[in-house]
């Protein structure tokens, strides 16, 4: 399986201009800047690649645990995941230096150990998280109500 996507720039690394595309159509000629990556530009402004990777984490870790919970026979009534993605000047540039995952979620029949055991165990096997060189964290929830005999 491959994956592609496209990145152009114009201009100088501060005022320049860029666009990214991917063939999936979500990213299709969509702006980015040193302001929107750096700056905390509003989002409609456009994108940045650390804004990308933290969605494809969420993402990844997301779906990577509906597999986990339907391997072992629940299904989410809902997996809601935020991915905080930490950045820090390092040396002459900048690292990603930390992703914090929060999850909530709603499963029924699912008991809190478990809950955690099959969490922790698609946030070590999203392929996301196998190529991040970065600390991963993991701050889940179990909704009240969604726990009951496994």
């Amino acid at each position: 399986m491959l994956r592609t996507a496209n990145a152009v720039w114009h201009g100088t690394g501060k005022d320049g201009t860029g666009s990214l595309t991917a063939p999936g159509g979500v990213l299709d000629d969509t702006p980015y800047s040193f302001k929107t990556r750096f700056e905390s530009e509003d989002g409609r402004a456009g994108t940045n690649p650390e804004e990308l990777i933290a969605a494809a984490h969420a993402g990844c870790f997301t779906m990577a645990l509906a597999f986990q919970l339907q391997t072992h026979g629940f299904t989410a009534d809902e997996l809601r995941t935020t991915a905080t993605l930490t950045m820090a000047k390092q040396g002459g540039g900048f690292a990603i230096t930390a992703i914090r995952l929060d999850l909530t979620a709603r499963v029924p029949n699912l008991d809190e150990a478990r809950f955690h055991e099959l969490a922790n165990e698609a946030k070590a096997n999203c392929p996301v998280s196998k190529v991040l060189n970065a600390e991963i964290t993991l701050n889940a929830t179990l909704e009240q109500g969604a726990a009951g005999p496994a």
